[in-house]
């Protein structure tokens, strides 16, 4: 296993998830349904909770470990790139995923952390204030929320029994109008903040989810913990989500591998319908 220290030892471990928790809870929360939002050149939102998160979260870790280099989501690409080569590794941070949930005023979204060594993502943070809901998980530890345990729902083995998490909107259009009119599953939701979709699989509230094309700081920490809690993904292509690189990347995810197979096996057959 990739050697990550000081993040093997708790008192660092406790440090990095008490400070993230309380930079959310002073940046996010008070700026909630008070702040006004701004449209970026991929058409997406950007709000001052965004940058502020991102700027005092990127002076704690700097100050605190300052070997590692800082990944973030609102930092230029050229900054972005140069993170993610560095040798030391880098940390990878999605300041408030859901901004449009969060500049409408919708209780839906959160922030994400995640360290990646090597092109390996060793450990993962996902916070979401309104809730007071710390995701959590290290490598090869298991994955927590608020200190306890979590796993993926494991009695439903069907795709008909199952819960969806599904972003239509970044579907190709054939898989999003064969969902919309023919759906294998139960029901489906879609909660609109990538980082808390895989939280929630890995927490046992849905057994399947898919997105499109999304950013490293979207998948990093969370496609980490539902890992660690028992779940599978992969790429509409079939292969591994996290590939070291910035590029947009589809995910499919399960709450068990078995049940990732067939819903991999229904959407590619969508995709070429």
């Amino acid at each position: 296993m990739t050697d990550y220290t000081p993040f093997h030892t708790d008192a660092d471990w406790q440090l990095l998830q008490d400070e993230f928790k309380r930079l959310a809870q002073q940046e996010l929360l008070p700026r909630f349904q008070r702040v006004s939002a701004t449209e970026k050149a991929d058409g997406s939102l950007l709000t001052a909770a965004d940058t502020a998160m991102q700027t005092a979260t990127a002076r704690f870790l700097h100050s605190t470990w300052p070997q590692f280099a800082f990944l973030g989501e609102e930092s230029t690409a050229e900054a972005q790139l140069q993170a993610l080569h560095s040798d030391q590794g880098c940390w990878i941070l999605d300041p408030l995923d859901g901004t449009t949930n969060f500049a409408h005023g919708c209780p839906l979204f959160a922030s994400s952390l995640a360290l990646s060594i090597r092109g390996e993502i060793v450990l993962g943070l996902v916070y979401d204030p309104v809730r007071d809901e710390l995701f959590s998980a290290r490598k090869g530890k298991g994955a927590y929320l608020n200190g306890q345990p979590i796993h993926t729902q494991t009695t439903i083995t069907t795709l008909k029994q199952a819960l969806a998490l599904v972003d239509f909107k970044r579907l190709p259009k054939p898989i999003a109008a064969s969902l919309a009119t023919d759906p294998p599953y139960a029901s489906q939701r879609n909660i609109g903040a990538v980082v808390l979709d895989w939280c929630w699989i890995a927490a046992g509230r849905g057994e399947l989810y898919a997105h499109g094309g999304q950013g490293l700081w979207d998948y990093a920490a969370g496609q980490l913990i539902l890992h660690e809690a028992g779940g599978a993904s992969c790429t509409l292509a079939g292969e591994p989500v996290a590939n070291g690189t910035l590029d947009k990347r589809s995910a499919l995810a399960a709450s068990t591998p078995i049940l990732l197979e067939p819903w991999h096996t229904h959407l590619t057959h969508c995709a070429r319908s």
